[in-house]
């Protein structure tokens, strides 16, 4: 069993991995329909010589450098580079508006920013035109600025090629301790403004040690492969799409997009993948879709697939449900496992809750699933399942390694150790709400199970209670109705309310297939006042509703103008949905469902 070692900093552990691997492939891109990589050495001397060039254009240790790219190659070798210069990494999310990048650039008081392309240049400059500190722009491409004004201009490759580094000795200046600040992320949230979450090189390092110690333990380290999707300006993709491969030596391909994820999955044969739930519930459907239509057979294939797999998660097999097995796993399965590339070893999910029978979907068809926990301020994962300790799909595991847990007197998980932030950047009253002796209070609502296991019940701040004090999980009912192949995406609603009401929207798909049957024409305002396609809606609400209690039941619910979206607003840009955005703008029309 390989270990990590124990590393000052992030800088120290890349330097030493690009040397152990020097001309190993690591970063990869589509360029001109094929992939095309960068080796180990070659990123060691790029990083080398950014982080020089940093330095040369007045760049100090401890300044905040802001990035903006999308996923791909110099994303990695900026923050690396940032760090090596002893400065401070600030991402942000590539859907940020004019708005965000000021509140960002203002409240880390973001000295220069790296920004890939001339699309994201121009929902950034005006902000950074107006910023107090942030007056250095570098260009990872060309992003075609007539006059500089007050604003000073970089070519990314241009300082590279001019300030060539040694790797060796800027490695050996990387003398920064495991209490240093290495980034500042800003939380998505679900309201108000974002906060800078303090993560320092031993919290992301706390990360990557436990994230190994699982991979090692359970499945065997060995030649990894990943495919990075999630934006890597989110703690989750930051941390166990980046810095845990790093540590892993391992190679990273840049996927192209959600519209090209299962091509690129098949070209790119990942042996690790780390997305969010809400991934996996359109994998679910899509590889259902496709298999209803190879006729009665797949199909037998899929439901038996799905029963035996169902019957070996409760631990109920039967010699009749064994032998069911082997055929399911000489035909249906290698199908399932080649879409997914034949070599995958595991697929995480994490970032916000997962039904359990997604998880046991893709169990049940040869796929290992682990769902893991944690949050920004976490750096941020807490715990993640793993097959050694018993994978229960509605825990997220026991924590990881050197990670103390406990739940507090009204249920709220409280996570303790070097994962655990310093604070919030410059927000001492929100540190102080959220840090209490040394103890980092989630917000989230939670047990632990006789083996270890962290099961979380829901979020402390999204709990609904009715008007007779009854509580309410919103996430597992809206888990359970996104589950119907009627229904994409769903909010309920019902604080202070006799009975829960939802703000639906209906999937696409479904709805093209319904229309086609109905002969109705696909127009929406149509549909919104069709009696019978609110109907079949109606059926879908109805099947979840057997399986709740009578306080969890949605007795009524409005259709969505559209679906909910990182663009509107919505989604939150890790796919989670903002609820006072959705209250909002569908507040009153869910209020009128009490009334008539």
């Amino acid at each position: 069993m390989r270990t990590l070692e124990h590393f000052p900093n992030l800088v120290t552990m890349f330097f030493t991995r690009a040397t152990e691997q020097g001309d190993k492939p690591f970063l990869w891109h589509k360029e001109d329909g094929g992939w095309a990589s960068l080796s180990w050495r070659e990123a060691a001397v790029q990083v080398a010589s950014l982080a020089r060039a940093l330095k040369a254009i007045g760049l100090e240790r401890g300044d905040r450098v802001m990035l903006v790219s999308e996923n791909r190659p110099e994303w990695c070798l900026s923050d690396l580079a940032i760090m090596a210069a002893g400065c401070v990494t600030v991402p942000t999310y590539v859907t940020n508006t004019e708005r965000d990048h000021t509140h960002i650039i203002e409240n880390s008081g973001a000295k220069a920013v790296i920004v890939s392309t001339a699309k994201l240049a121009r929902t950034l400059l005006p902000a950074a035109v107006r910023a107090t500190a942030a007056k250095i722009v570098i260009g990872i491409e060309d992003i075609r600025v007539a006059q500089s004004g007050a604003l000073e201009f970089h070519s990314w490759s241009r300082l590279i090629a001019d300030h060539a580094a040694d790797p060796k000795q800027v490695a050996a200046e990387a003398n920064f301790k495991r209490e240093d600040l290495a980034c500042i992320i800003y939380t998505s949230g679900t309201g108000g403004a974002p906060r800078g979450v303090m993560q320092h090189h031993g919290a992301i390092l706390h990360n990557v040690q436990g994230c190994t110690t699982i991979i090692s333990e359970d499945f065997g380290w060995d030649e990894e492969v990943f495919l990075s999707f999630l934006p890597l300006s989110h703690a989750y993709e930051h941390t166990g799409g980046q810095h845990f491969p790093i540590g892993l030596g391992a190679q990273i391909y840049y996927s192209e997009g959600l519209d090209k994820l299962a091509s690129n999955i098949e070209e790119t044969r990942p042996t690790i993948m780390v997305v969010v739930p809400r991934l996996f519930e359109v994998l679910r459907t899509r590889i259902s879709k496709a298999i209803e239509k190879q006729g009665k057979f797949s199909n037998y294939l899929l439901d038996r697939a799905l029963d035996v797999g169902t019957k070996s998660y409760e631990g109920r097999m039967s010699l009749k449900d064994r032998a069911m097995d082997l055929v399911v796993k000489a035909t249906i399965k290698p199908k399932i496992g080649k879409r997914f590339g034949g070599r995958m070893k595991a697929m995480v999910s994490g970032g916000a809750p997962l039904t359990p029978e997604v998880g046991i979907f893709f169990q049940s068809l040869g796929l290992t699933f682990l769902q893991g926990y944690g949050q920004t301020e976490a750096a941020p994962v807490i715990s993640c399942n793993r097959p050694s300790a018993g994978l229960k799909m509605d825990t997220v595991g026991p924590p990881l390694p050197d990670t103390e847990v406990r739940i507090a007197e009204d249920g709220e998980i409280l996570v303790r150790g070097e994962l655990v932030m310093h604070g919030y950047w410059r927000n001492e009253v929100e540190t102080a709400r959220v840090l209490k002796d040394g103890w980092l209070h989630t917000g989230d609502i939670g047990l632990i199970d006789e083996k270890g296991r962290i099961k979380i019940t829901d979020r402390k701040k999204d709990i609904i209670v009715n008007d007779k004090g009854d509580n309410v999980a919103p996430q597992k009912v809206e888990g359970m109705l996104t589950l119907q192949p009627e229904i994409v995406q769903a909010m309920i609603f019902g604080d202070r309310k006799p009975y829960m009401v939802a703000v639906l929207v209906p999937d696409p798909e479904w709805t093209q297939e319904w229309c086609a049957r109905n002969g109705d024409s696909c127009q929406f305002e149509k549909l919104v006042e069709n009696s019978s396609y609110r109907t079949a809606l109606s059926a879908a609400v109805e099947r979840v509703n057997k399986d709740l209690s009578v306080i969890e039941r949605v007795r009524r619910y409005v259709i969505a103008d559209g679906p909910f979206t990182i663009e509107n607003e919505q989604l939150t840009p890790s796919l989670k949905i903002r609820r006072h955005v959705l209250k909002e703008v569908y507040g009153p029309r869910l209020d009128a469902l009490y009334k008539g």
